[in-house]
């Protein structure tokens, strides 16, 4: 698919995981397949490449291949950080990238075209966009210029941590996406496994869906 602008796919996966009893849940199975294998499935014909976010040892995702990115911010700053490492790392890397685009990566069923889509909101006020659903707004799924970094890292230095907030003083128009169709169920398409609740569901979904 060739792309209007060159998007870099940054997969925020730093998080505790505390409801799902700690470790990266983006590593457990979803239908027998790790979740994070499925996201970069979803999402590599959207970008132009894949980076991971993610703190720790970065071997464990060495199976993917792809470049693993810690927070530069210290302390744990949550998803802010995250999508300030990946603004960084392709500021320097890919300095003739446009955008980075975070998903994040406990989403196994977000839309195929989340990048077209987020891209050709034209009509929107500004370029900076982020998700939006039924359920409300998902400000750590989204579209960030590469230019918005400076300002997000004077920012967490200030200790900052809301995305919601960061997102809403700095601009960013929300993207409404509509409901999806998974097994035979309309779904929301940021649904998230957050707890071993959510995985079970997500089985439900994923296994109506190869019925």
């Amino acid at each position: 698919m060739a792309m209007p602008e060159r998007v870099v796919g940054v997969l925020l996966a730093g998080g505790k995981s505390s409801r799902m009893g700690g470790g990266d849940k983006c590593l457990r199975e979803l239908g027998g397949r790790q979740i994070l294998a499925r996201i970069i499935e979803r999402l590599d014909p959207q970008v132009t490449e894949i980076v991971i976010n993610a703190n720790g040892d970065p071997s464990r995702f060495d199976s993917f291949h792809l470049p693993v990115v810690a927070d530069d911010i210290t302390g744990f700053q949550g998803p802010l950080a995250g999508v300030h490492a990946g603004l960084q790392w392709v500021k320097k890397n890919r300095p003739d990238a446009d955008y980075i685009v975070t998903v994040a990566t406990d989403t196994p069923f977000f839309p195929e075209n989340l990048v077209r889509k987020l891209l050709s909101a034209r009509d929107k006020g500004s370029s900076f966009r982020i998700a939006q659903s039924d359920k409300g707004t998902h400000p750590v799924i989204g579209l960030w210029p590469i230019g918005l970094a400076e300002a997000l890292e004077q920012s967490l230095r200030r200790g900052e941590r809301k995305v919601t907030t960061w997102t809403e003083e700095h601009g960013a128009q929300p993207v409404f996406f509509s409901q999806i169709e998974v097994g035979g169920r309309r779904v929301d398409p940021f649904f998230n496994i957050n707890a071993p609740n959510d995985l079970t569901e997500a089985e439900g979904l994923l296994s109506g869906a190869l019925q």
